[in-house]
């Protein structure tokens, strides 16, 4: 029973998502970019640059241009993504003809920014609701498992091609004004993805590991996990290698601490995407 409601919970929450996030996206798109002929990167940057070029319809681009990718998501990650990718981008192209946003403004800078920052948003909040309404990512995926690039390389490959077209077809000017909307964007969509709260992984080694450990989980409220270890350079010996998980806004403090109880600590940070379970989101209970 409990199964049942927590899945219908989790229905609803990325249906709310996904709405909000077609609905950003819409506004970002028809109040700043479309009525200003500006471009941004991803799939939705090359619907906007055949649209601005042939003055075909932009809600039919986004269908027929996000079709290969919907097929490829549903080999690269599964039947339900797909079919949620597909309810989503053709809700986007519905929701081009029938909401009626209207131009804000005409200043390049402020339809840069937020023509990025809204359509980001919704791009990063349907990506949240476990959809996507821009099929980049998918490609970009299926491209990494097959080549030594990673996803983020690929991506920028991929927009830096499409920022060239407009530099050829439109002017330098428009492509320019471009990066500035996926710059906007793509920080966008990191924010509402990972949130402020960015996970790190710190692996520490150190002589002085019962004091560190100590502070960690007296002072920071935060778990330890104790590797065993055999040192590899000069003499060999036993040692313990100290590993927790932070928020990007801790690691100052937690840095500052560890210089002041060894200034020798071997430290290593590591950036986590995604993180559930432990005591890094309960401030006030301890494993």
């Amino acid at each position: 029973m409990n199964h049942v409601k927590n899945r219908n919970t989790r229905y609803i929450k990325d249906f709310f998502l996904i709405t909000a996030g077609i609905t950003s996206a819409c506004f970002g798109l028809k109040s700043f970019l479309m009525p200003n002929h500006f471009i941004d990167g991803g799939v939705t940057g090359i619907s906007l640059l055949i649209s601005t070029l042939t003055k075909f319809e932009l809600s039919y681009l986004i269908i027929i241009i996000n079709v290969p990718f919907v097929i490829l998501g549903y080999k690269q990650i599964g039947k339900g993504f797909a079919i949620k990718t597909a309810v989503a981008i053709v809700a986007l192209s519905i929701a081009l003809f029938t909401l009626p946003f209207q131009p804000i403004t005409h200043d390049k800078l402020l339809i840069a920014f937020f023509g990025g920052f809204f359509l980001g948003g919704g791009i990063g909040l349907a990506m949240r609701g476990g959809c996507v309404i821009d099929g980049t990512e998918v490609l970009a995926l299926y491209i990494s498992r097959n080549s030594p690039l990673t996803v983020g390389n690929i991506i920028l490959i991929l927009n830096i091609i499409i920022f060239g077209f407009a530099a050829i077809f439109l002017n330098i000017e428009t492509a320019l004004y471009a990066i500035l909307t996926y710059l906007s964007a793509s920080n966008t969509i990191d924010f509402i993805v990972n949130g402020l709260e960015q996970y790190t992984g710190v692996t520490i080694i150190s002589e002085k590991k019962d004091e560190i450990r100590e502070f960690i989980i007296h002072e920071m409220r935060r778990g330890v996990t104790i590797y065993k270890g055999e040192g590899g350079y000069g003499e060999k010996k036993d040692i313990d290698i100290l590993y927790t998980v932070v928020t990007k806004l801790e690691m100052s403090k937690l840095q500052s601490m560890i210089r002041q109880i060894d200034s020798d600590a071997f430290v290593i940070q590591q950036q986590i995407a995604d993180l559930k379970g432990g005591v890094v989101k309960r401030q006030s209970t301890l494993h």
